[in-house]
This record gives C-alpha cells, structure tokens and sequence, in this order.
C-alpha cells in the first residue's frame, strides 16, 4: 500500500511538521488518507449548498472554504502555509497575491473579459500557481471556480473528474496536471480542452 507521504506526480509533499497537523494518528496510507479526506469534502460541500450568497471573491471565503473542506482531517485547514513548497509562490507574498488574483476575477466578471470557463480556468490556475495552503490547493482551487462560475455567471460546474479519481495517478490527472503546467507558460488551450470549453483539434 502507498504510505501516505508518497503523493502521486504533481500532489504537494508535506513537511513533517504539517504531517502532524492530521488528526486521525492511525492513518497511515495515502488510500486512507484520500477515504477520509473525500468524506469531508462532502461534508465542506454541504456547507457550501447551505451557505447564503456571500462575496466569495475574498481571501476570508477562500479560507473557509479550504477549513471547511479539510478542517476535520488537517489542524492547519484554511490557514496559509508558511513553508516553501516545490510548486507556489514564497509564502510570505500569498496573503497579497491571493488578493490580486480574487480581485482580477471579480473585474473579469463585471467586465466578461472571458468566457465564464475561461474566467473559471485562470481563477483555478492561479490559485494552484499561489499554492495557498499546505496541500489539497487542486481540490480547493477546483471548488473555488465551480462556485465563481455559479456565483457570478450562473454557470454550471465543470466535470473535472469525468468518471476518474483526480486524487489517484490515472489518465485523467495526468491531463490534468499537463494542462495546468501549460498554464504556467500562458498557453490556457490545453486546460480549457480538459474543462470542455474547447475541442483538441
């Protein structure tokens, strides 16, 4: 079985430290982990279906929504991360940059600058690139944008997972993670391809 600090390809390893933030010890397997984790995702996303319409483009929601995500698995939930990672910004620059890009999203809405599922894909692409948190930024970036495009666009959500496990290595997440390094070279076509937004002619 894969122990839990072995992170599929483009997953953020986590310091030892941050391996303490878990708070069920007897986890001792990425299959686990992923278990538990999902449950409480259902759980942030029946929060989410509750919730009243609020400003979601403000880093207060965007940390609690990862709290309420990850809160029951991860101490550090909804806090921004304090170590370098391989992948996201120097840590000290997050708490502006989050503003920058939530800002950005809001214009391109009021102005529709973009497509909503382009708008929803740059969103999603630079909270992955900032790395906000400690680890699961995909899962929260994901559901961030899903609920921009519903939020501000009356858009529906994207099917990212398409029938797979974007948690586990498969086809799918390998799309996923080559999409999302186009994106860092400013090439979007690929991760709109993955979105549905456009065909891979």
């Amino acid at each position: 079985m894969t122990s839990i600090i072995e992170d599929p390809d483009g997953a953020t390893p986590l310091d030892p430290d941050e391996l303490e933030g878990l708070k069920f010890k007897h986890i001792t397997t990425r299959g686990q982990l992923n278990e538990v984790e999902q449950i409480n995702v259902q759980n942030g996303l029946m929060w989410l279906r509750r919730k009243r319409k609020t400003q979601i483009l403000s880093e207060e929601f965007a940390r609690e929504l990862h709290r309420r995500l990850f809160g029951e698995i991860w101490r550090w939930a909804g806090e921004f991360r304090q170590t370098e990672k391989s992948i996201g910004i120097d840590p000290i620059y997050i708490g502006v940059q989050i503003k920058v890009v939530l800002d950005d999203a809001a214009y391109w809405a009021e102005h529709g600058t973009f497509s909503p599922i382009e708008a929803a894909a740059r969103l999603h692409h630079r909270l992955v690139q900032i790395h906000c948190f400690p680890n699961r930024n995909g899962c929260h970036a994901r559901i961030m944008a899903d609920t921009y495009l519903k939020e501000c666009f009356s858009h529906p959500p994207i099917d990212w997972a398409a029938g797979h496990d974007l948690m586990r290595s498969n086809e799918r997440r390998d799309a996923y993670i080559a999409a999302l390094r186009s994106a860092d070279t400013y090439d979007y076509n690929p991760l709109l391809v993955f979105m549905g937004a456009r065909t891979n002619d």
